[in-house]
């Protein structure tokens, strides 16, 4: 069983049912056939930027569509898609930034901001709904801010 065939499977058992912890995960996937360790499973929840809400692992799209064969190629969801899902606000202290997100939506845009590899921002933090940016000076997160904030809407 191929890469695509195991995250097809992890997005069906994340949206048939409630998943709490990676283990949990592991166990269910061994029981469709596919030998996986921990660490492997860690590497799909990010690859498939799962995250952890209140009710167990989601999909950052709130469902268990397949995506294509090509998904390895595809970074996923762009931030651009992943704010307007779940952003709600962006405010701006100095070199940092504060993104205010619905609940649970924190990890999924984080997960995005990391992705994007932009010079301006040094690391992300990111909770339940509150983001934390931080930036290399306060002009470029200025200018990040005006960018997330058109992208929220």
């Amino acid at each position: 069983m191929t890469k695509v065939d195991r995250h097809n499977a992890i997005r069906e058992l994340v949206a048939q049912m409630a998943i709490s912890n990676q283990d949990e995960l592991r166990r269910k996937l061994v029981r469709r056939g596919f030998d996986v360790t921990q660490a492997t499973v860690s590497r799909d929840i990010h690859e498939l930027r799962l995250y952890k809400g209140p009710n167990g692992y989601a999909l950052p799209n709130g469902n268990g569509v397949a995506l294509a064969e090509d998904e390895e190629d595809d970074g996923g969801l762009t931030v651009e898609e992943v704010l307007s899902t779940f952003g709600l606000k962006v405010k701006q202290a100095m070199n940092q930034l504060v993104v205010i997100t619905t609940h649970g939506g924190a990890q999924p845009v984080a997960a995005a901001i990391d992705h994007e590899d932009w010079d301006e921002v040094l690391g992300t933090i990111a909770g339940d709904d509150t983001i934390l940016i931080i930036c290399e000076d306060e002009r470029r997160a200025a200018g990040l801010r005006v960018q997330l904030a058109e992208m929220i809407g």
